[in-house]
């Protein structure tokens, strides 16, 4: 919420242009973090390392059906955005950890209120999609050709 406005989220009383531009779109940062947090695998990650801090290994073992290729790009990728610390040790073989920075743990604050909204909503989600299409007049069935 704005300073100024308490009871209007932010993201509501936006004004936005009409039409809005594809480019602003994608340059916009909200886009760019919802995209990141909504890609497959990235919430896990995140959610796993917000418990504690994993070595790679542990990591891979407690996500199923994670490929280390796709775990070894979202790590890099999370690091990349400065949410995820990727610590090596001088062993042998070296062994690294992965921790979130200070910025992924805040980001956990809007992921948890958004998190708790998606369990309240549940039921109310899932009947809205399994609602009979609401069929128009002059909605014609659609055709195989």
């Amino acid at each position: 919420m704005s300073g100024t406005h308490t009871e209007v989220p932010t993201l509501v009383g936006t004004t936005l242009p009409e039409p809005v531009p594809s480019d602003e779109y994608e340059r916009c940062p909200v886009t760019d973090v919802v995209r990141r947090v909504g890609d497959k695998w990235t919430l896990l990650v995140l959610v796993l390392l917000g418990q504690r801090a994993h070595r790679y290994n542990a990591l891979h073992r407690e996500i199923e059906g994670i490929s280390q290729r796709m775990l070894t790009r979202t790590l890099r990728t999370l690091e990349g955005d400065g949410l995820v610390r990727r610590e090596v040790f001088p062993t042998v073989p070296p062994s690294v950890e992965y921790s979130l920075t200070p910025l992924g743990r805040s980001l956990f604050e809007p992921l948890s209120a958004l998190a708790d909204w998606a369990v309240e909503n549940a039921a109310a989600i899932a009947a809205a999609r399994h609602r009979p299409e609401v069929q128009t007049k002059d909605a014609r069935p659609r055709t195989m050709s």
